[in-house]
């Protein structure tokens, strides 16, 4: 049976070696209606990119221990303030998905080569990172997390929606894990919903634009869009 996206949270973990099979074509055009979606709906230019092994071989894919990568969702869209937010979310929207298809995929940020030829680029786009996605040799591992009271404001009185939303937080990819992010909890005022504020740390790595919409994705599906607006 299919997972859902809770469960994709869970099993999901980076995975960087293939096994060079293929996608096959009823999950890549699941992959491919769900990219379209997200591009009208964030105004993003996220592309699928099939059978291009160019850009993971050589120096840079050999550091980032890569191997048999041959498909890849380039993730793209017009130069703003909130384009690598965007990109996190909607990004780790796609990777959710591919774990419920049986793919496994890990987020890329500079170990990779842009192949001219393999996407399109309009005018003012930029390319922000990319995602490597197949079917993995492994299913990856865990890596150790920051503890809920690192990432957040959370304490016995938090409701168990906001705790959800941190502990599926702090499954999220981030960059060399370094989990730079924090969430506040907003009590209701009247007649109005629980908000909750989330805000990025300083980091050397940097990423943490992109890391912060991966995190905001992983919430918000833990602890349940209904409960909470974004303040």
């Amino acid at each position: 049976m299919k997972m859902n996206l809770k469960e994709a949270i869970v099993s999901r973990h980076s995975v960087r070696a293939f096994t060079g099979k293929p996608l096959e074509q009823d999950v890549a055009t699941m992959l491919e209606e769900r990219i379209e979606t997200i591009n009208k709906e964030a105004n993003l230019h996220i592309q699928l990119v099939r059978n291009e092994p160019k850009a993971f071989k050589g120096g840079l894919a050999k550091y980032g221990k890569f191997a048999n990568v041959n498909d890849y969702i380039l993730m793209a869209g017009g130069k703003s303030s909130d384009l690598d937010e965007r990109i996190g979310y909607y990004g780790e929207m796609i990777v959710l998905l591919a774990q419920t298809l049986g793919l496994n995929s890990c987020w890329v940020g500079l170990t990779y080569k842009k192949t001219e030829g393999a996407y399109v680029l309009n005018e003012g786009e930029t390319i922000r990172a990319c995602i490597a996605i197949g079917y993995g040799k492994e299913g990856g591992r865990t890596h150790k997390t920051k503890t809920a009271e690192e990432v957040s404001d959370v304490c016995e009185q938090s409701p168990s929606w906001y705790r959800k939303g941190v502990e599926a937080a702090l499954l999220a990819p981030t960059a060399v894990n370094q989990q730079k992010f924090f969430f506040e909890y907003i009590p209701a005022s009247e007649g109005g919903k629980a908000g909750v504020r989330a805000t990025r740390r300083f980091s050397l790595v940097g990423f943490t634009k992109i890391d912060l919409g991966i995190a905001k994705c992983h919430f918000e599906i833990g602890a349940g869009k209904e409960n909470f607006e974004w303040r």
